[in-house]
């Protein structure tokens, strides 16, 4: 059986819920994954008010669409990071109060992700999506020399955040679902172990498997698949090209998205590098019948062409598993 499509709306967050859907319906998609920020969902109304999360439904039932998981992406990225600069001021729903001030930043991160557990449980889905920060990514690479204590601190402190939260997803019958990516705790095969060794392995946290993550840094997203196929709550499709040309590296040179001479870029689904046939078939083996969301982002391509275009293209490349061997009929 073919997956549901649908699309995250993170990067739609500049229209309205109302007009986005109507353009998601015309698109073809079969349902919306909402952004916690602007219109989209609001976790303290959803966590408060089942009537509320009736009222968001109600509006992506009036264009055919349902929804399946929301994602709080921005908020999760406030609870394990240093908080240290003015990046994160006004950052998504932040309350302007906390801005400039890193503890005020984490305290609210954390009561937004344990509202959007509810929130979840009073939208009647099973999944948040999101991020968690780490209080290690800076340490990246490591001069001066970071001790491997240090590294282990980072993810007991990560693990000392995060218990708290997932006991609020367990009550609500809720799993989080970590976008594997640079900045977070887990960004490749090995940090997502050790991150799910820090939780000791709890079943409410698990991966949102985006395969463009993993392109550019050299890591084979269906090797992911492989290593952690129980654990894929989520997918997104999105697709990345390295585009290095001897000038700039995998780094990226401090060049922005789009902007010619960085190492690599995301590209619209099937306009980059990501192996997509191999990645349905390992989601096919792990038994993953959940959606598949596009998380939209090309810089050089028209937005509404390029959503339209990657829900054709999703829907091409998804295919059933077989219930058969192709060579069962030389046993008659």
């Amino acid at each position: 059986m073919a997956h549901p499509v649908t699309m995250f709306t993170g990067q739609w967050a500049d229209l309205p819920l109302k007009e986005l859907a109507k353009k998601a319906q015309g698109f073809g998609y079969d349902g919306l994954e909402l952004a916690c920020w602007g219109d989209h969902f609001d976790v303290f109304k959803g966590a408060e008010s089942v009537e509320y999360c009736n009222g968001q439904k109600a509006i992506l039932a009036s264009a055919g669409l349902k929804c399946w998981a929301i994602s709080n992406h921005l908020a999760g990225q406030l609870i394990c990071d240093p908080n240290f600069d003015s990046r994160s001021d006004n950052f998504g729903m932040l309350p302007k109060d906390c801005n400039g001030d890193a503890e005020k930043k984490r305290a609210w991160a954390v009561a937004s992700m344990k509202a959007a557990a509810h929130a979840a449980k009073n939208m009647g889905i099973k999944v948040v999506n999101g991020f968690t920060g780490s209080p290690i990514w800076h340490m990246l690479y490591s001069f001066p020399p970071v001790s491997d204590q240090t590294i282990a601190d980072g993810y007991k402190y990560f693990a000392d955040m995060f218990n708290p939260i997932l006991d609020e997803f367990d009550a609500c019958g809720v799993r989080f679902a970590l976008e594997v990516h640079p900045t977070e705790i887990a960004f490749d095969l090995v940090t997502a172990r050790r991150a799910l060794e820090a939780l000791n392995y709890r079943k409410a946290f698990g991966f949102n498997f985006d395969p463009s993550h993993l392109l550019w840094q050299g890591v084979d997203p269906a090797a992911f698949i492989r290593e952690f196929p129980d654990r894929i709550y989520h997918v997104h499709i999105k697709d990345a090209i390295v585009t290095l040309d001897g000038r700039s590296g995998i780094l990226a040179s401090h060049l922005n998205f789009g902007q010619p001479g960085r190492g690599w870029d995301f590209r619209s689904p099937g306009h980059g590098g990501v192996n997509f046939e191999e990645i349905i078939r390992e989601l096919n083996r792990a038994d993953y019948n959940g959606p598949l969301s596009v998380e939209w982002e090309d810089s050089g391509m028209d937005r509404e062409y390029g959503a339209k275009d990657a829900c054709q293209f999703v829907r091409r490349i998804d295919f059933s598993p077989s219930n058969v061997a192709f060579d069962a009929a030389f046993e008659q």
